[in-house]
């Protein structure tokens, strides 16, 4: 939750004061801004791609055991109606 704090600066700061007064500070807000926002978006996309792979491992995992108990009913009922 401090990366949301770390945000709110840089949209307090721009004003048309200070970005005419000194235009390169204001770009390298900017740019530091753009940079923590990139920093946050790859964070959060790594975090949701390793849970969707964990799900997904999961439900493969589930999907290999209900076809295993189907095939084994049906390896039971085959060799029960041969007798």
């Amino acid at each position: 939750m401090s990366n949301s704090n770390s945000t709110s600066p840089p949209r307090d700061v721009p004003s048309p004061s200070s970005s005419s007064a000194d235009p390169d500070a204001a770009r390298a807000e900017l740019v530091a801004a753009v940079d923590e926002m990139l920093n946050q978006l790859t964070t959060k996309f790594s975090s949701v791609s390793s849970e969707l792979l964990a799900k997904m491992d999961d439900m493969s995992r589930r999907l290999d055991n209900l076809e295993a108990t189907i095939q084994t009913a049906e390896g039971a009922k085959g060799s029960g109606s041969g007798k």
